[in-house]
C-alpha cells in the first residue's frame, strides 16, 4: 500500500478522512436536533465502511437505488433499507425475498398505478409483505403522483393490497440543485414541504413525510412534520453543493480526484489524465466538469474519455507530471466509475477501500 498521495498512480479518487467525518457528523447532528430520522442514500458513496460509520453516528436505516446496492451494503450491519426506485422486473422477486430475510425492515417504493400493479405481482411471486413509501412529485417531474387526487387514488390501491402497508410519502426534490443559489433553496424548501403536506392531506391516515436531497436536507429537517430525510452526496460534497447550492464550504468537500498534467498542446490549455471515464459527463450548473481543489482558478471545461481539458490562470506554468486535485461537478457517478478509493489525511494514505457497490445498476 502506498504511504503517501505522491505514491498513488493517477488518476485516483481521494477521500479526506477528517472532512468526511465532519460532514457525517454535521448532518446527523442537524437531524438529531430536529428529531428527524436520517436514512442516507448510499448511491453516492457505495462504501460499506461509510455506511457503517453513518449507522454508528445514528442513521436509522439506509436508502438504496437498486436491489444490488442493498445486497452489497449488508456487511455494514444495516437492518433497515428503503429502495427508492420503481421495481417492476418479475425476475428479481427471489432476490427481494432473500433480501427481506436478512433485514428487520424492507421498505419499497410505489411510484404510479401502473408500477403498483407490477410490484404487486413481484410481491406475490416472492410471497412477501412489505412496507411502502409512495412517491409524489414536488417539482422534478420524474416519478410520483402529480396531483393530490392521483395520490389519493394510488394510496387507496396500496391500502387495499394484502401485501403492502403504506407508511408515508417520499419525494426527490432534485430540482433544487438548479436553483442557482443558497437563498433560492431556502425559499424553495417551505414550498416543497407545503406541497408534501397537501399530498398527505389528500392521502389521509397520518402518513409520514420522507423528502430526500442533499441540497435541501439540512433545511428540510427543520421544517414541521418531516419524519425522515434521505440525502446522499452530503457525505463528500462536490461543486453542486459547494459552489452552486453553497450549503457547504469548498474546503469541506471530502472527495477529489488526483490527476496528472500530461501535455500542454496549446497556450492556455493543459491536458490531464482524468477524463469522462473518471469524472463522468456531468457538469456543474456553471458548465464545468471540475475545479482545482487547491488551484481554484483552474477548471475542467471539456472531457474526452481519457483526457481532461484544464484551463485557467497559471495553466501555462504547469510542468508536465505535476499533480492537480480536482473537485468534481457531481460526485455520485465518480464513485460508480472507480474500483477503489484512497482514504487520506494530509499527505498520508490511511486505507484503500474497494467501492463495494460499484456498477450495481441491477
Amino acid at each position: 500500500m502506498p504511504n503517501s498521495i505522491s505514491e498513488i498512480p493517477s488518476p485516483a479518487v481521494l477521500i479526506d478522512a477528517d472532512a468526511l467525518d465532519k460532514n457525517l457528523k454535521r448532518v446527523q447532528a442537524v437531524c438529531d436536533s430536529a428529531g428527524v430520522e436520517l436514512w442516507p442514500h448510499i448511491k453516492t458513496h457505495k462504501l460499506v465502511p461509510v455506511l457503517r460509520r453513518q449507522l454508528e453516528l445514528g442513521a436509522k436505516g439506509a436508502t438504496c437505488a437498486k436491489i444490488g446496492e442493498a445486497e452489497d451494503m449488508l456487511p455494514s450491519g444495516v437492518k433497515r433499507i428503503f429502495i427508492a426506485h420503481s421495481l417492476a422486473d418479475l425476475q428479481k422477486a427471489p432476490r427481494l425475498k432473500a433480501l427481506q430475510e436478512k433485514l428487520d425492515q424492507l421498505i419499497l417504493a410505489v411510484t404510479s398505478e401502473l408500477q403498483y400493479e407490477a410490484l404487486e405481482k413481484m410481491l406475490e411471486a416472492a410471497d412477501i409483505k412489505v412496507d411502502i413509501l409512495m412517491a409524489v412529485d414536488t417539482g422534478l417531474s420524474r416519478e410520483g403522483a402529480r396531483t393530490p387526487e392521483q395520490a389519493a387514488r394510488l394510496a387507496e390501491k396500496i391500502r387495499q393490497s394484502s401485501r403492502m402497508t403504506l407508511l408515508g410519502l417520499y419525494t426527490h426534490e432534485g430540482h433544487a440543485y438548479s436553483a442557482g443559489s443558497n437563498e433560492e433553496i431556502h425559499r424553495m424548501v417551505p414550498e416543497i414541504r407545503e406541497k408534501l403536506a397537501k399530498f398527505a392531506e389528500a392521502v389521509g391516515g397520518g402518513v409520514t413525510l420522507w423528502p430526500g436531497c442533499s441540497a435541501t436536507a439540512e433545511i428540510m429537517a427543520r421544517q414541521p412534520g418531516i419524519h425522515a430525510v434521505r440525502p446522499g452526496s452530503y457525505v463528500f460534497g462536490d461543486l453542486s453543493l459547494s459552489e452552486t447550492a453553497r450549503i457547504m464550504d469548498f474546503d469541506d468537500v471530502a472527495l477529489n480526484v488526483v490527476t496528472t498534467v500530461l501535455d500542454r498542446p496549446d497556450q492556455g490549455l493543459a491536458l490531464v489524465d482524468a477524463g469522462a471515464k473518471v469524472l463522468s459527463s456531468d457538469r456543474s450548473i456553471g458548465g464545468i466538469f471540475g475545479r482545482g481543489q487547491d488551484l481554484r482558478d483552474l477548471t475542467l471545461t471539456r472531457l474526452s474519455e481519457e483526457h481532461g481539458f484544464l484551463v485557467g490562470e497559471g495553466v501555462d506554468e504547469l510542468p508536465l507530471g505535476q499533480r492537480v486535485r480536482i473537485q468534481p461537478a457531481h460526485v455520485c457517478p465518480v464513485l460508480n466509475l472507480a474500483s477503489q478509493v484512497y482514504l487520506v489525511r494530509g499527505e498520508a494514505v490511511l486505507e484503500i477501500w474497494p467501492v463495494d457497490a460499484r456498477g450495481r445498476s441491477d
